[in-house]
């Protein structure tokens, strides 16, 4: 079963990019602050959220101010915005300041199980909520262009003997093979944000 999310388009190109961002830190290193921008505007579109976008319409325009809104909240820096738990604080702190509670996020590591990941995936794709995937190192080259990155993902394709994801990141979108992306060999493994479907 295949199912993906009706997602963001800016000036016809889904999601945001990090490479229009014009300040030298964050075209380099704002990738958490653009999956937090992409979130924000997606769920802007559903009831109970619209105040998390300041912005009518989707533009490559409006983005840039956006991500230049949510930089202090998700500062690029040295490592990177490396641990989930600086992620949900950033985030945290700007859906505060737009009267938003925190509560309503939570981060799954990437030490947990395989299956524990599949079903959180899975169940926060059923539910139409994106999610926010932060892959640290991973011992499969193929996965090079992912690594010490934030992305979304935004669907998923269940097969016979195996389940892609949609990634979609610098405008993009790339199915990957979830469980070798979750399985990155590596001790420090990053992992993902969900959205609690408490609002």
């Amino acid at each position: 079963m295949k199912r993906e999310l009706d997602y963001i388009y800016i000036d016809n190109c889904i999601g945001g990019n990090q490479d229009w961002l014009p300040e030298f830190d964050m075209n380099r290193g704002g990738c958490a602050a653009v999956t937090a921008c992409d979130l924000c505007m997606y769920l802007s579109k559903l009831d109970n959220f619209e105040n998390l976008y300041k912005f009518k319409d989707l533009t490559r325009e409006n983005f840039i101010k956006f991500a230049s809104i949510m930089k202090p909240y998700l500062t690029p820096r040295y490592h990177g915005i490396d641990y989930l738990e600086i992620y949900l604080c950033g985030l945290g702190d700007y859906w505060r300041s737009v009267n938003y509670n925190l509560r309503r996020l939570e981060g799954l590591a990437g030490s947990a199980s395989f299956n524990f990941a599949l079903e959180a995936v899975k169940s926060q794709i059923d539910l139409n909520l994106p999610i926010p995937y932060l892959m640290l190192n991973h011992a499969d080259n193929k996965f090079e262009d992912f690594e010490w990155h934030w992305f979304m993902l935004a669907g998923y394709d269940e097969l016979d003997d195996n389940i892609l994801v949609k990634a979609v990141t610098y405008g993009e979108v790339t199915w990957l093979d979830f469980k070798a992306l979750w399985n990155t060999g590596c001790e420090r493994r990053g992992g993902l944000i969900k959205v609690l479907n408490n609002f």
